[in-house]
């Protein structure tokens, strides 16, 4: 581990510390290799294992299991050094570890199964599917995009609406099956996040036994596993709410890319002569603007230390509304959305050069904006919602 590591990062533990310090040669070898993976609408081989060396993909596994089980802090610590270098690796590394969390919510029996395959875990939550219950389990048909990193997993998760026998209603839940039990397709062409080769996939009348099916209703409300499932107190993705804590990654990514973008406006204004003849630097113009640019970051790392706050402090001194988290993830995004295409304007026409640091940043972290989690409009109306009482929109 670095000094440099050990003097930017305190509060984590000495394996948070070294897990933070291969997440950035991780990261450094995706930046290397971003013209590639946007060519090929994937983050390569190399990269992903990578991350398997490091133990970063099995960084929130339960103990019981290996694995490091690192804080949500650590995690989202991971997640925003690989941005720093490249946001769609950063979706990547940040799902391969956090998919691993969800066996932890199984009944033992598929907890063990999953998790001892050594195999890595991709999921669509979206509950696009048809589901027949049956003897032992369910049959889910369904065609689910979006599957982040499906080409290097073994395992996929895909969420539905059924009811079953336990429960007295309909619900939300996901079932895992092995990725050869679905058809696969690759139609990732988009306009930024191209490096996470988020496929689609098709799966036809595929049966899931009971103990592969996470009820994520049940995970969310009571904050345990399932009734005679091991129960590790200090497992970080128990004692919160399921979704918030599943959510953090997002925002952490883009703090990563907009501090990579702050870093090169200061680095290329430097470097800039103007057509009549003033270095950059020395306009107040830039200076003015990485001023303010720097205290909006400053503002996003703040709100995101307050989001943390919430998620340790739920037991204690909650509950909190789901539409506080969703307002202040989708925040720290906007204001690093604003930063990133203030950056880009500001720098001018050279900022534009296909697959330059700019340009691929500044499309990425929009994309993150995208995602159903960062709707920055449906955050601000849940969180309006209940604030004066009423139930808001999303599961946190």
């Amino acid at each position: 581990m670095s000094v440099e590591t050990k003097q930017k990062f305190t509060g984590y533990t000495d394996v948070e510390l070294k897990l933070i310090e291969k997440a950035r040669e991780a990261g450094q070898l995706a930046e290397s290799e971003i013209a590639e993976s946007e060519l090929n609408a994937s983050v390569s081989q190399n990269f992903v294992n990578k991350l398997i060396e490091a133990g970063i993909t099995r960084a929130n596994l339960p103990k019981e299991y290996g694995g490091s089980q690192i804080s949500l802090r650590g995690l989202g610590e991971i997640v925003r050094t690989i941005a720093y270098h490249n946001i769609s690796a950063a979706w990547v590394g940040y799902f391969y570890p956090l998919h691993n969390s969800l066996p932890a919510h199984l009944p033992q029996e598929g907890r063990d199964e999953m998790i001892n395959s050594g195999d890595l875990i991709v999921d669509v939550f979206a509950p696009v599917g048809q589901v027949t219950v049956v003897d032992g389990g369910i049959v889910l048909t369904g065609t689910y995009n979006y599957a982040s990193g499906v080409k290097f997993a073994g395992w996929i998760g895909l969420g539905a609406i059924a009811q079953l026998p336990e429960s007295d209603r309909p619900e939300l839940i996901m079932g895992f099956m092995r990725k050869e039990e679905v058809q696969v397709n690759e139609n990732w062409d988009t306009f930024g996040l191209r490096g996470s080769g988020s496929n689609q996939v098709v799966a036809t009348d595929v049966f899931i036994p009971r103990k592969r099916i996470v009820r994520l209703e049940v995970a969310n409300d009571t904050r345990r596993p399932p009734a005679g499932s091991n129960y590790d107190t200090d497992y970080p993705y128990y004692h919160v709410p399921f979704f918030s804590a599943f959510y953090l990654g997002f925002p952490n990514m883009t703090l990563g890319g907009a501090k990579r973008l702050l870093d090169e406006y200061k680095k290329r204004t430097e470097a800039r002569v103007r057509l009549h003849g003033e270095n950059e630097k020395d306009s107040p113009r830039s200076q003015r603007i990485l001023a303010h640019l720097m205290l909006e970051y400053k503002k996003a790392v703040g709100l995101m230390e307050q989001y943390y706050n919430l998620l340790e402090t739920y037991e204690t001194e909650g509950p909190y509304e789901k539409g506080e988290f969703a307002s202040l993830r989708a925040e720290v995004i906007k204001i690093c959305q604003d930063i990133a295409t203030t950056v880009m304007v500001s720098l001018g026409g050279a900022s534009l050069t296909k697959n330059d640091t700019i340009e691929v940043f500044v499309r990425d972290i929009i994309a993150v904006a995208t995602h159903i989690t960062s709707l920055y409009e449906d955050a601000l109306y849940t969180y309006g919602r209940n604030l004066y009482g009423y139930e808001g929109i999303g599961w946190g």
